[in-house]
């Protein structure tokens, strides 16, 4: 259990991006939280600071699910079912990480992020489609893309948006504005999720979670201002953040790559 000031400042700090970026750039906006609890706060184990991120972006993105269910951009049919099926593949995701050497997983982890970084940059074009409604011939389609992804979110302990949302357009056919807010539904499940599984063996620090979820608070406001501020600038700071992204996946392939003795 972590008390002492600085690492619960750094901790505040860490979650206020997290959720700074979440609002600004939506999926791929948590990927940091992992090495912030690493290298800014100080977290020791792997496995700790992929069970805090959990926590932290689950609830962060169920604050954000409530804004846009009230303006009507959730289609809960859709969402649901790709949530619960999610979540099962979120619990099977995450145990199979906590099997790895937190080290190991790292350098795995620094990989996806690369892959994160390659989707900031790729154009995301708002499409016209029709209202979805979820049916039988849909079912199995948005079942399987929710298992899918929620697998890999569960195994990397992130909130999986970069990935919820393409697959939800793509299985559903409804368009980008709605996948959003859809999205978070899943984000949220597949959060808790693997949260709950990392802290039957003990690799949840709730005080230090709840002091990341505060930080969230108040890192989602600046976000939402920033966000309308910044709104014509989309294009650039999706570039700048990829940039970032990628630096930092470098940074964690060095760290890990020495502790496991793969360089001198």
């Amino acid at each position: 259990m972590t008390t002492e000031l600085t690492p619960l400042v750094l901790t505040a700090f860490s979650g206020g991006v997290v959720a700074l970026l979440l609002t600004l750039f939506g999926g791929g906006g948590s990927v940091l939280a992992v090495p912030l609890l690493l290298y800014v706060v100080g977290v020791a184990d792997p496995h700790v600071a992929i069970g805090v991120s959990a926590a932290g972006v689950a609830l962060n993105a169920l604050t954000a699910l409530a804004g846009h269910a009230r303006a009507g951009r959730v289609r809960w049919p859709c969402a649901t079912l790709f949530a619960i099926t999610g979540a099962a593949g979120a619990w099977f995701g995450s145990s199979l990480a906590k099997m790895i050497d937190g080290h190991q997983l790292l350098l795995i982890f620094a990989v996806a992020m690369a892959a994160v970084g390659v989707t900031m940059l790729r154009p995301k074009a708002a499409v016209a489609r029709d209202e979805p409604r979820l049916n039988w011939s849909m079912s199995p389609r948005v079942g399987m893309a929710g298992a899918g992804v929620g697998s890999a979110a569960g195994f990397f302990g992130i909130g999986g948006g970069f990935l919820i949302v393409p697959s939800l357009m793509f299985s559903t056919r409804m368009p980008i504005y709605y996948a959003v807010g859809s999205s978070l539904v899943g984000v949220t499940a597949f959060g808790l999720t693997t949260a709950f599984n990392y802290a039957l063996d003990g690799w949840v620090d709730w005080p230090l979670a709840a002091v990341f979820i505060g930080g969230g608070v108040l890192g989602g406001l600046v976000g939402a201002r920033l966000a309308k501020a910044l709104s014509g600038q989309k294009g650039v700071l999706n570039t700048v953040f990829a940039g970032l992204i990628f630096v930092v996946a470098l940074y964690m392939l060095y760290r890990s790559a020495g502790a496991l003795g793969l360089i001198g």
